[in-house]
């Protein structure tokens, strides 16, 4: 069928629907027009077929969009901002929501469920009806833009093709010690410097606000919020070589396009320091509309503990005067003052190590939630196979895609259910990766696994995780997504258990797990 799996599916014996030459797309209620441009967007690349949209009741072959209180997923007692129900007979489609959102991952689902190579063929769907919304509100993919730079297009490329999978959140890792790539008007050495090179010395680059503006518009046209984040107080070497005045001893570093970690910091206390915070916080506050702003706050072996407390409890303060809701890697738990409602995001092992499970519980406790990633199973950085010539392997052992989607996030931290938890989300590190082609492969199709997490019910709680998620079953529906990502030029890692689904064959035997290699 499709990825991720509906929440119901009740199929029908009964004559296909078929997208005729003279068919149309019927709207009714605010935003139906806005789905149905996406939608006839979507299906002239696709399919080269553009329906006319009209603003009238739909007739026989009409595909009809609804967005109306009451349409959506009501009938189990479930309510859903991003609900919706897709009902295809003869007579046609029908798409009903009680949102824009919700019209929209209808539309989604229609795509998979046309034929991905339509050219000169009959555009027909089995009949179907389908009752479907989310399990989390957020289900999210990083894209690390600091140690390699990708430009707007290559974004908005990234963004059109995570969309397919119902993902409405694009993390956007913004600032490291190899670049800072976006630009702010009050110290514009950021990017003069600091934007001027990458990892292993690759192109620099980086994003105007008004080409940030747009990349942010694109995406919230396709319901996709854009987090920006701003690594601090480590990760911090392109902003010191850019300012001198921003270290102790008045001297900026070289450039660094290696890979380590931890070496850098910003200073605690330093009224510059403080200043320098405050504006890019507030500049990129003022251009970014969704709620949140990352303040990242990992690995800062260099920051004296006591000096890291007392950082982000002050950007976290910053963040919220900004009107933004503060967001840290689990990490920045470690501080006892946080604004109420501060995210936390979790990227430690599925079994977690540690104090990593403590303080994400800090965010909890602190009325937030938890964004979870844990890197053993969600980095999308990780290598598929040992040998793999692109990726890292840091976790003890290869990210297959059965990893991917054989795990649960109501499952890791002790006391940390679904109500404690907003999302899911899969990180892409960049040190190894230079292309957006790359970047594909490396996300797809890991990212499906990790979007099947995010939007398709729980598993019982008595039921194993590997009994709720078939991989077989899941492979299969796999297979006939790839046939869209083909078609739509989408780059993929033809993983050791796609290739299975393909032709048939068991899947392999799960790896081994990871061995700890680091402690949090």
């Amino acid at each position: 069928m499709v990825v991720p799996r509906p929440v119901r599916v009740e199929s029908h014996d009964a004559s296909p629907f078929v997208l005729s030459p003279s068919g149309r797309i019927s709207i009714a209620g605010p935003g139906a027009d806005a789905v149905a441009r996406l939608l006839r967007a979507e299906l002239a690349a696709d399919c080269g077929r553009a329906p006319t949209i009209v603003d009238e009741p739909p007739e026989f072959g009409d595909i009809a969009i609804v967005i109306a209180p009451g349409e959506g997923p009501h009938e189990d007692g479930s309510d859903s901002e991003e609900g919706y129900t897709l009902e295809v007979s003869a007579e046609g489609v029908r798409i009903g929501a009680a949102t824009e959102a919700g019209a929209f991952w209808g539309v989604q689902t229609l795509r998979q469920l046309l034929p991905a190579a339509c050219d000169g063929e009959a555009l027909s769907i089995d009949p179907v009806r389908i009752h479907d919304h989310p399990r989390f509100a957020y289900r999210g993919a990083m894209l690390d833009v600091a140690r390699h730079f990708f430009t707007p297009d290559e974004v908005k490329r990234f963004v059109d093709a995570i969309v397919l999978l119902k993902v409405n959140h694009l993390h956007l890792h913004l600032t490291d010690d190899q670049g800072w790539r976006i630009h702010i008007e009050s110290w514009p050495e950021l990017t003069r410097i600091g934007g001027s090179t990458g990892s292993d010395g690759s192109r620099g680059g980086f994003y105007s606000q008004d080409e940030f503006r747009d990349i942010v518009a694109y995406a919230a046209e396709r319901h996709v919020t854009v987090v920006p984040e701003i690594d601090m107080p480590g990760h911090t070497n392109a902003a010191l070589a850019s300012y001198a005045e921003l270290n102790a001893d008045g001297v900026a570093p070289a450039l660094y396009t290696g890979s380590d970690v931890g070496f850098s910091t910003l200073r605690t206390g330093d009224e510059l320091t403080e200043r320098f915070v405050r504006d890019v916080v507030r500049e990129v506050s003022a251009f970014t509309p969704g709620p949140f702003l990352h303040l990242g706050g990992d690995e800062c072996l260099s920051t004296p503990p006591a000096d890291f407390i007392a950082f982000v409890e002050d950007a976290a303060a910053v963040i919220e005067e900004n009107g933004k809701t503060p967001v840290g890697w689990h990490e920045v738990g470690k501080a006892g003052r946080l604004p109420a409602g501060t995210i936390g995001q979790y990227w430690d092992f599925t079994t977690p190590r540690g104090r990593a499970a403590e303080l994400a519980l800090t965010f909890v406790r602190g009325g937030g939630s938890l964004i979870m990633s844990p890197s053993d199973v969600s980095y999308l950085d990780i290598v598929y196979e040992e040998g793999d010539p692109i990726g890292q392997d840091w976790t003890g052992g290869p990210t297959t895609l059965r990893s991917s989607l054989v795990w649960d996030p109501a499952r890791i931290v002790p006391g940390v259910g679904d109500a404690h938890i907003l999302g899911v989300e899969a990180p892409l590190w960049t040190e190894t990766v230079a292309t957006i082609e790359q970047v594909e492969e490396m996300v797809f199709p890991r990212l499906a696994a990790i979007a099947e997490i995010g939007w398709s019910p729980a598993p019982a709680d008595t039921e194993p995780v590997e009994a709720a998620r078939d991989l077989d079953e899941f492979a299969e529906r796999l297979a006939r997504l790839a046939e869209h990502w083909d078609a739509a030029g989408t780059q993929y890692r033809s993983a050791v258990e796609l290739r299975a689904a393909r032709s048939g064959a068991a899947t392999p035997a799960p790896r081994e797990p990871a061995t700890e290699v680091q402690t949090v």
